[in-house]
């Protein structure tokens, strides 16, 4: 049975494979894998076995308390996993099969034990294609590549194995009538029962604490590390640990003795899965009847039907009879966004926001923890403007398969492109806003920054306020206009396609966006720098930084308007029966 299962995953691979390889006859296709190729060659391939002989830069430059400590961070990343897989879930045991393997497979002679064998089989492709992009991703970090794949694939499968286990657990407890409400409640009782017993232990132990120390970095990652790796601590995380340690191993020797225990909890798990005896056939049904309605929606276009059907939301704001007509839009898609989205839900936010800023710029005084969160504020917000289009759809990437729908409707095309852009907008800006209130109120701490002024400080804080909605209203152009350029390519990134075509699709995309920004920026720069100098002479600093931003503002808003017209004129144009998705 086994020789049946292995030759069924091995044309499965096969015939995956040659589908793929059989698209590159398409140019567009064949143009996206070159991209995607060069780009895993140049910026991971080259790197990743380089250097054989020697170890990682990483582990070699590193002492031993401080790969400790990052053993014990690995280890405590575990432990949170295993504990959400235990408290978190509420259904039963489900093993996801496609359909044609629930009407090949089930009724044919194969026992329960043999149809875990094969999901496990099965689940082996996801997880080398996995253990190969970790260990691409850390190339500067850990031991050398083949250490770094080999731990990587020992963590995954054990992680497999446990969550495939506490779901048969589980479901065995359910069918004693032990309910999930009562088995989280028994979990959490015994984690405190043991939290509690080890903070007891490890008093004696603990080294004594100074609040002072928490004003060096260096100090307080010792200090974590001693607390970390002495007293009870060490035996609870020892199992964990010896899970993460053949990753960090530097050479062969410490390698190959950090394999015994990873190895031995692998078994453990395998015996584990193998011994326990839960019917999950009928759930598993379920499951590949929802995982199959949920593809097939995708690759027809409905994205929204292959979610869960949602609740009731609330509106964001009441929709009154008489208005601009893109607002309309604009309450839809925030209503398709979710009540995270709100004003209700953002006030205590930002209040939360100020709070912690004004404490943060008392509490953290001259340390060196106010300059690296001012540091981490602004990636955020570099991060947003950026990456955050990408993540954000409620708008025409979202509508496609309506555009039939928003043609009826009494809009012009430009009013249309606004009302879908509104709310990834709205959505986008908030967050940046709420980034600013923090960087704004952690910007005094940072050294020789003083003479900067609280007058300068807030007319630069109004000038990026008012510029970030403009900012964010042209780099959402781009990809919206994209979908409407190319709907068939979107449709067919956005049903669930992979390889490394997809990977180059993307990069053209992302490399297209950060072109058109930075050609969008170079307009209201020049305007902005000069409004600025000009003002300052006869003005002030003050009144300078003023001007300069409303002088950025009104180039952008310019260049928003002109987007919108092209992103109207688009849509009106679109044609998707024209355009069919291959």
């Amino acid at each position: 049975m086994i020789s049946a299962l292995l030759y069924l995953q091995f044309h499965s691979i096969k015939n995956r494979t040659v589908a793929r390889l059989k698209r590159l006859k398409q140019p567009k296709y064949l143009g996206f894998a070159i991209v995607g190729a060069a780009y895993f060659y140049f910026y991971f391939y080259r790197w990743l076995f380089a250097r054989q002989g020697a170890p990682s830069p990483f582990v070699s430059g590193l002492s031993a308390e401080t790969q400790s400590l990052y053993e014990v961070i690995g280890a405590l990343v575990l432990f949170g996993i295993l504990f959400l897989a235990w408290v978190v879930p509420h259904e039963r045991a489900a093993l996801a099969f496609t359909e044609a393997e629930v009407a090949f497979l089930f009724p044919a002679p194969i026992s329960r034990r043999g149809l875990i064998h094969f999901k496990l089989l099965r689940s082996q492709t996801a997880i080398l294609f996995t253990t190969l992009l970790l260990t691409l991703f850390t190339n500067r970090f850990g031991g050398h590549a083949w250490f770094r794949m080999a731990g990587w694939w020992l963590i995954l499968c054990t992680l497999n194995l446990h969550f495939l286990a506490s779901s048969f657990t589980r479901t065995m407890l359910l069918d004693r009538g032990i309910g999930n409400w009562q088995r989280r409640a028994a979990i959490l009782v015994l984690l405190l029962v043991i939290a509690t017993g080890v903070l007891f232990w490890a008093r004696p132990t603990l080294p004594p604490f100074d609040a002072s120390q928490w004003s060096d970095p260096d100090t307080v990652k010792d200090y974590l590390r001693q607390v970390l790796t002495s007293g009870p601590a060490r035996f609870v995380l020892f199992p964990f640990r010896c899970m993460v340690r053949p990753y960090f191993a530097s050479d062969s020797l410490a390698f190959f003795l950090a394999l015994p225990i990873p190895l031995l909890l692998l078994g453990i798990h395998y015996w584990w899965v193998v011994r326990l005896d839960v019917a999950f056939e009928e759930a598993s049904v379920e499951a590949s009847r929802k995982l199959a309605e949920k593809v097939a929606a995708i690759r027809s276009g409905r994205w929204q039907s292959a979610r869960k059907k949602p609740r009731g939301r609330r509106a964001p704001f009441r929709l009154r009879p008489v208005g601009p007509t893109p607002i309309a839009l604009l309450w839809k898609n925030l209503i398709s966004a979710g009540q995270v989205f709100t004003v209700r839900a953002w006030i205590p936010l930002v209040a939360i926001g100020i709070g912690a800023s004004v404490g943060l710029r008392g509490g953290l005084g001259g340390s060196g923890y106010a300059p690296a969160l001012e540091m981490v504020v602004i990636m955020l917000l570099i991060w947003s403007l950026l990456l955050g289009p990408q993540f954000l759809r409620q708008d025409f990437r979202q509508d496609l398969p309506l555009t039939d729908m928003l043609k009826v409707y009494p809009m012009r095309g430009w009013q249309v492109a606004l009302g879908e852009l509104l709310a990834p907008v709205a959505i986008l800006s908030t967050i940046q806003w709420f980034l600013l209130i923090l960087g704004a109120g952690l910007f005094p701490n940072i050294r020789n920054a003083g003479h900067f002024g609280w007058a300068n400080l807030v007319a630069t804080t109004l000038g990026a306020a008012l510029a970030l909605p403009l900012l964010n209203l042209i780099t959402l152009q781009i990809p919206n206009a994209a979908v409407l350029l190319f709907p068939a390519w979107f449709q067919v990134a956005k049903g669930g396609a992979q390889g490394i075509e997809v990977t180059g699709q993307r990069l053209i995309f992302m490399f297209g966006q950060l072109f058109v920004f930075i050609l969008a920026l170079v307009p209201a720069s020049a305007a902005g720098v000069g409004a600025f100098f000009l003002a300052r002479l006869f003005l002030g600093a003050t009144a300078g930084i003023a001007l300069a931003s409303l002088a950025v503002a009104l180039v952008l808003a310019v260049e928003a308007a002109l987007g919108l017209m092209l992103l109207g004129h688009l849509f009106e144009r679109l044609d998707l029966s024209a355009d069919p998705t291959p």
